[in-house]
């Protein structure tokens, strides 16, 4: 077991800077590195000489989703709740268990950090994949490096995406369809094309021209950020967005339910290795 932390947290000046600290793992997300970054967006939310967050992954990627196989992989342990109040799932079974974990770790999780009172700017390079997309989409905005990528490829389990739906307010529907029915890596380019992404920057500039638009945001007045900030979000939930999350939540644990029903596994038998041979067409 790794004895590094799983996020790192650093502010300089008006900026702090939350990093996803899995990198032999991709940043894989596990509930230690789901509450460490609770804990780190909590921080910053706290001190009033911070302006702007920058999330960020440690390593090649910035997320490659949610942990489905690493050695500390830690789905079955008990966390105190933070973002809702179901109970404790570590001591059900079944879709009594999954549903209380996900409705706290995934859904309740990024409701909370997308509603921190300061602008967060994801700094994107590499897999942004799947549970990635969550923590990118939460973000008020996407710089990404050029060799960035994005993809959902969670239809291959039989699920019909990741647990924070965004996918129709973030690209166009069709292309949202054409997204998870194929389940294709999307590049930054495109990305920025269909306008998820602010801006493409060449990867060894991420981290300084990241800062750099951060730099700037900060200096506008603390208030006026905040209040923007929640005026598009509210008009973003008044397009259906909260409501379309929980339908599309619940959706999500049927096919997770069907799953297990029909095959005995709520991920439709998609470890790590059968999900990249799928991607590689085996």
């Amino acid at each position: 077991m790794s004895t590094d932390p799983a996020v790192r947290y650093e502010r300089k000046g008006p900026v702090a800077t939350v990093t996803m600290n899995r990198p032999r793992y991709r940043n894989a997300q596990n509930s230690a590195m789901t509450y460490a970054l609770d804990d780190a967006f909590q921080q910053a939310a706290r001190d009033d000489r911070v302006g702007v967050v920058i999330l960020a992954g440690a390593g090649e990627h910035f997320s490659a989703g949610h942990d489905i196989g690493t050695p500390e992989r830690d789905a079955h342990l008990p966390h105190a709740h933070r973002a809702g109040l179901w109970w404790d799932h570590s001591d059900k079974a079944g879709a009594d268990s999954r549903f209380a974990r996900e409705s706290e770790v995934y859904l309740g999780m990024c409701r909370r950090w997308r509603e921190l009172p300061k602008p967060v700017i994801a700094s994107v390079q590499g897999a942004c994949v799947a549970g990635g997309l969550m923590l990118a989409w939460v973000c008020d905005l996407i710089v990404a490096s050029e060799d960035a990528f994005f993809a959902d490829p969670v239809v291959r389990m039989g699920i019909p995406g990741v647990e924070y739906f965004a996918h129709p307010w973030v690209m166009p529907p069709r292309v949202a369809k054409e997204f998870l029915y194929t389940g294709d890596r999307m590049s930054a380019r495109r990305a920025y094309e269909i306008g998820m992404v602010n801006h493409v920057v060449p990867c060894e500039e991420l981290s300084a021209r990241t800062r750099e638009l951060a730099s700037r945001i900060a200096a506008m007045p603390r208030m006026g950020l905040a209040l923007a900030k929640r005026a598009v979000n509210q008009a973003e939930d008044l397009q259906g967005l909260h409501s379309g999350l929980d339908a599309a939540f619940a959706l999500h644990h049927l096919a997770h339910a069907h799953n297990a029903e029909t095959g005995g596994d709520p991920l439709g038998g998609m470890d790590i290795g059968a999900m990249k041979a799928k991607e590689r067409g085996a």
